[in-house]
């Protein structure tokens, strides 16, 4: 009965609650079975925690989770108390994990641990201490940390229109344009179902099933369930991007490569020999999903989130657009070059970007050996989660860190400034490395449509939510229609 309930809790009904159950017998077996591997490292005592199910309710099923508990030692930073195998799932939030967090992060200082799942990871909270990791110490602090889910994958006007598909078909082929040389038609069948499969795939990180399969992938990957459609989706999208490949070595033209797939083709033959080359096939394959995944997805929320921010608050929007007829006017379109003329546009896009706080946790990093870090001692291979979030939404770096306001990238002379909170492209030797594309994409699609039309909301504008509805490994905005009104 107890396991019932507590499936119940877990948002989960019928199949699911069997699926529960299951897991969480097995886990009660295993857990009995195992014996303790000492870890090495100072670690400090580990939180209370209850017997099999461990730290279930301390963190919320749709924050990240590891796999299942082992014994640590050493100097780990303190944090809230935690159940043995399940970590702290019931103590975040589960539509905005990052919030739960920084509370922690006001009971137990800028550097605490939480359990996600079995494994500890240490979080870093607040401007100061994620710059001193990212930063100051980013040799250190710049490993990746794998999620089992990941480590899995490696295996017309006046009519309302919802602009998503579209701007997401807009920024992939971006994407397609540099790495195989061509664009795909808005209409064309095989790419809209990539489209579905990518935008499937980011948003269900987020999804319950999903954490499950980071706490207990060895269980999972016997039992059936959503997160089985997740490797389907990556494994139709490589053999997508194999034909592709396959395609460019047919038609392969040494002196005159035409895109990233032919450039990297001819740096594997050139160090074919090289026996520590980083220019195999797997890297060519791997490195072309994370720009699909990685360009697309982050492109598009963005413009789609900036977008139904300017519906709501018209006042910004015609300030853009005074500023674009000032510096662009209608006889040309935007250019990069535009953007240093442009300030204010320039700080709603930079405050669209801190505001929807668009990956709030980052991506997890690892250390590269043990490290000593504020006193504590933290294991090679630990998970380290950069708090992203404590640092774009710190009462004490903005003015107003809940609300929108494009003033925090702006002098008292209108001019833009820089702020050393802004990082919402992470920051250190993890930095994102499509920044720089991502700032031009950003900047010339916002422009350019808003040279072209005004965006009116169907509903009310004070009906318009601008905060995601869900907001864990990524933020998931809420679904509205707009007129696109020809200017």
């Amino acid at each position: 009965m107890f396991l019932y309930s507590l499936a119940a809790a877990m948002g989960l009904n019928g199949p699911g609650t069997t699926l529960l159950f299951v897991l969480l017998s097995v886990l009660f077996i295993k857990w009995f079975l195992k014996h303790k591997q000492p870890w090495k490292g100072r670690l400090p005592p580990v939180p209370s925690a209850l017997p099999i199910l461990g730290n279930l309710f301390q963190v919320d099923r749709r924050a990240p989770n590891k796999s299942l508990m082992k014994p640590w030692k050493g100097r780990f930073p303190p944090g809230p108390s935690a159940l043995p195998i399940l970590g702290n799932l019931f103590q975040v939030d589960r539509r905005a994990p990052q919030k739960s967090l920084i509370k922690l992060g006001e009971q137990y200082g800028p550097v605490f641990t939480i359990w996600l799942g079995s494994c500890p990871a240490v979080v870093l909270c607040g401007q100061e201490a994620v710059a001193e990791a990212l930063i100051e110490r980013g040799h250190d602090f710049s490993g990746r940390y794998v999620l089992p889910v990941f480590r899995k994958l490696a295996n017309d006007y006046d009519t309302p229109l919802n602009p998503n598909r579209l701007l997401r078909c807009a920024a992939s082929n971006i994407i397609c344009s540099i790495v195989f040389g061509e664009r795909f038609d808005y209409e064309d069948k095989m790419f809209l179902t990539l489209m579905e499969m990518i935008a499937e795939n980011i948003q269900n990180l987020n999804s319950p099933w999903i954490q499950l399969y980071n706490s207990f992938p060895t269980i999972l990957d016997f039992l059936p369930g959503p997160h089985k459609k997740q490797f389907q989706n990556a494994a139709d999208l490589l053999n997508f991007i194999k034909q592709m490949i396959q395609s460019h070595k047919e038609s392969l033209q040494k002196d005159f490569p035409r895109d990233y797939i032919d450039s990297f083709l001819i740096k594997m033959e050139e160090e074919e020999h090289k026996h520590d080359s980083e220019f195999i096939h797997m890297n060519l394959l791997w490195t072309i999903m994370n720009l699909f995944l990685a360009g697309t997805e982050t492109t598009s929320t963005t413009l789609q989130s900036a977008i139904r921010i300017l519906a709501k608050y018209p006042h910004i929007q015609e300030k853009i657009h005074s500023e674009i007829d000032e510096v662009v006017g209608s006889c040309r379109r935007p250019t990069v070059e535009d953007r240093v003329k442009m300030p204010y546009t320039d700080a709603v896009i930079h405050e669209v970007q801190r505001y929807i706080d668009l990956v709030p946790m980052s991506l997890p990093h690892t250390v590269t050996r043990d490290v000593e870090f504020r006193g504590y001692l933290i294991p090679k291979g630990t998970c380290v989660v950069p708090l992203l979030s404590s640092v774009l939404k710190a009462t004490s770096q903005w003015e107003t860190p809940e609300a929108f306001n494009p003033n925090h990238f702006l002098c008292e002379n209108g001019h833009f400034k820089k702020s050393e909170s802004f990082m919402a492209f992470s920051a250190g030797k993890r930095i994102c490395p499509g920044e720089s594309l991502a700032r031009m994409e950003l900047f010339l699609f916002l422009t350019t449509l808003l040279q072209s039309f005004v965006f009116n909301p169907v509903i009310d504008r004070k009906n318009i939510d601008i905060s995601p509805v869900i907001s864990g490994f990524s933020v998931v905005p809420n679904d509205y229609e707009f007129y696109a009104i020809s200017r």
